[in-house]
């Protein structure tokens, strides 16, 4: 047994040995150029099927990658490489000679030309091949002919699309002799199996197409056949073109169709077609086409309607407007017309701000003057804000006035009044009752007196004619009314609160109908700081600074007009409506109509009085009073719908 010198000898010597022998084995792996090792060259071996060519233009040569080792990124986790044990398990390396080189260099000009198949044992596929023999296990080249045969995969494909069978089988065959997966090879050989059925499929499409039988009951024409394509093979790129030139023979029948205004032809081709290809971009571009000539020509037939509404010709604007609508039930704008129209025709051919005068029918005379009310919208009532708000006046509501009417230009006065009693001999609720209300200048008090009716002013005085009739009651206004619509064959009545207010505000949104301040000119009949009575009383509240010259009502049409041309509609006498009482507006219609309750005894009484401080004399100011009050402060004015 050798000594422990000896044994540390031999350890050492097997240690280098063994060392010594990896470095070899991966010399020879990695760097086979520096052993100088050249194999004998083997004879060329040459695979490629004749006559097989890459189609033109599809061919671009990849050229090796390049050996320059990439700096780490940052970060990046260490390449660990080949272990010792996988050197060993893989054995030598095959050594890159001169030779091999060489073939290399040849091969991947073949292929850079694209001479993949020929000439015989000079293209790309051979010379790789060749290389192979001499060095089996060559990365380059085994990568060429995998990058080869991924190419010509791409080119077997192609040809099935195009219904190319003898390429296809060319390519095909290539292929199969290329490195590939196998079920790759499979499905190729599937799909030409499948293109020989569809290609005659194809052909008899064509021909039906060219006979101009596209579509059709059963199976003899160009749609069935094509549907049949797809059915056999699925996403069939000539089918798909074919069903294409189908769709597009519809989709240009339907703008044809459109543009000629026959819209309904146009959906119904469009419904033909869309079973074709359906959801395709064609489809969707032709009917967002259809739509916008649809849509173009609606309005350019809505604008004939308006021209004609604006010339007076109602119901030629309303028959272009029917047509519009049928061309297009969504058209823009048709609301607001129709609006329009509904206004014209319930202005009969008036005009807003018109003045209306009624004649009698059976004897000389007419109405009280109208005056034609604008259609529109507001916010009735007051805001929890506002100074003098009242319970009464809440919730705000928007209202739209969307039916025109005529409202009486002023009150109704002595005169008007006196001509009614004179014509039916009608007796007032004061006349039965034998008393009414008057101002007493000594007490400074309005107080009920005996003998006092519709005939007397507020003093109790014989009323002048042209003064606003007081001391009339809802029951005795609704009575000269229903007398007005007898003798005219017209339907008057009482406005509406919501009539009322909007007609008073004239469009003012504010705390009065001239703003929120203090009005700084003379604006109509009520309390003023200036004003005095006979006996030099003045008001206990009163606009500052406001005098109108008067001390109870004055006559008719003594201020100026609103801007609806109604004079009085706040201040001088206050003025019935025809609404019952409700303590406020919630459950109040939002249109103009009047909110009446059967039975009720109270009605609203708006606008004010001479004797109105400043909180009444806002726009949204209302009492309640019984229908059968008689008061110096009350009076009314005629409504009638047009």
């Amino acid at each position: 047994m050798p000594g422990t010198e000896v044994a540390r000898k031999q350890h050492t010597l097997g240690g280098a040995a063994g060392i010594a022998l990896l470095a070899f084995a991966l010399v020879w792996r990695f760097f086979p150029g520096v052993l100088h090792v050249e194999p004998q060259p083997q004879e060329p071996v040459a695979t490629s099927p004749p006559g097989l060519h890459p189609p033109t233009g599809t061919w671009s040569a990849v050229r090796p990658a390049s050996t320059t080792v990439p700096a780490p990124e940052p970060d990046a986790e260490p390449d660990v490489g080949t272990s010792f044990a996988d050197a060993v398990r893989m054995g030598p390396p095959v050594a890159t000679t001169k030779e091999v080189k060489a073939l290399l260099k040849r091969a991947r000009a073949a292929e850079e030309k694209g001479a993949l198949f020929e000439p015989k044992d000079a293209n790309a596929v051979a010379l790789y091949r060749q290389v192979l023999v001499a060095a089996p296990n060559n990365v380059d080249a085994e990568a060429a002919l995998e990058r080869i045969g991924g190419a010509v995969h791409d080119w077997a494909l192609a040809a099935i699309e195009r219904g190319d069978v003898p390429a296809a089988q060319r390519y095909v065959a290539a292929y199969a002799d290329l490195p590939h997966p196998e079920e790759e090879l499979t499905a190729l050989r599937s799909r030409i199996r499948t293109l020989h059925q569809i290609v005659p499929l194809l052909a008899d499409a064509a021909s039906q197409v060219k006979a101009g039988k596209l579509t059709g009951e059963g199976n003899d024409n160009a749609l069935a056949t094509y549907r049949e394509v797809m059915k056999l093979d699925p996403g069939n790129r000539l089918a798909d073109a074919g069903l294409a030139t189908i769709e597009r023979e519809f989709l240009d029948r339907a703008l044809a169709q459109a543009a000629q205004d026959d819209f309904g032809g146009a959906d119904a081709t469009l419904g033909v077609a869309s079973a074709i290809r359906p959801g395709s971009q064609a489809l969707l571009e032709t009917r967002s086409r259809v739509d916008g000539i649809r849509r173009q020509r609606a309005e350019t037939v809505l604008a004939q309607a308006r021209s004609a509404l604006d010339s007076g010709n109602a119901d030629l604007a309303e028959q272009l407007a029917k047509k519009a609508l049928a061309i297009s039930p969504d058209l823009a704008g048709i609301d607001d017309f129709n609006l329009r129209l509904r206004n014209a025709r319930l202005y009969a051919s008036l005009a807003p701000g018109e003045v209306i005068r009624d004649r009698f029918l059976d004897v000389a005379g007419s109405a009280p003057p109208l005056v034609v009310v604008p259609t529109g919208e507001f916010v009735m009532g007051s805001p929890a804000d506002e100074s003098g708000h009242q319970d009464s006046e809440e919730p705000q509501r928007r209202v739209r006035i969307a039916v025109g009417f005529a409202l009486g230009q002023g009150e109704v006065t002595v005169g008007q009044f006196r001509e009614f009693v004179a014509a039916t001999k009608y007796a007032t609720d004061a006349e039965k009752l034998g008393s009414a209300t008057v101002y007493e200048e000594s007490t400074g008090r309005i107080a009920d007196r005996r003998g006092m009716s519709w005939r007397n002013d507020y003093r109790g005085e014989r009323a002048g004619d042209n003064l606003p009739v007081i001391n009339v009651s809802w029951n005795d206004a609704k009575a000269y009314l229903g007398w007005l619509s007898a003798r005219t064959g017209k339907h008057y009545r009482l406005p509406t609160e919501a009539e009322f207010e909007y007609a008073e505000r004239a469009g003012s949104a504010a705390r009065y109908s001239w703003g929120d301040g203090d009005p700084d000119r003379v604006i109509g009949n009520f309390t003023g700081e200036g004003d005095r009575s006979p006996s030099k009383r003045s008001w206990t509240s009163a606009f500052p600074r406001y005098s109108d010259g008067y001390w109870g009502p004055a006559p008719t049409r003594s201020f100026a007009a609103n801007r609806y041309g109604l004079f009085d509609m706040e201040g001088n006498v206050s003025e019935w409506v025809e609404d019952c009482w409700h303590d406020n507006y919630t459950r109040a219609p939002r249109d103009s109509t009047a909110w009446v309750n059967p039975g009720c005894e109270r009605r609203v009484v708006r606008g004010g009085s001479w004797g109105s401080d400043p909180d009444q004399v806002r726009s949204a100011f209302r009492i309640a009073a019984r229908t059968d009050t008689r008061s110096a402060r009350v009076g009314f004015r005629v409504a009638r719908d047009l």
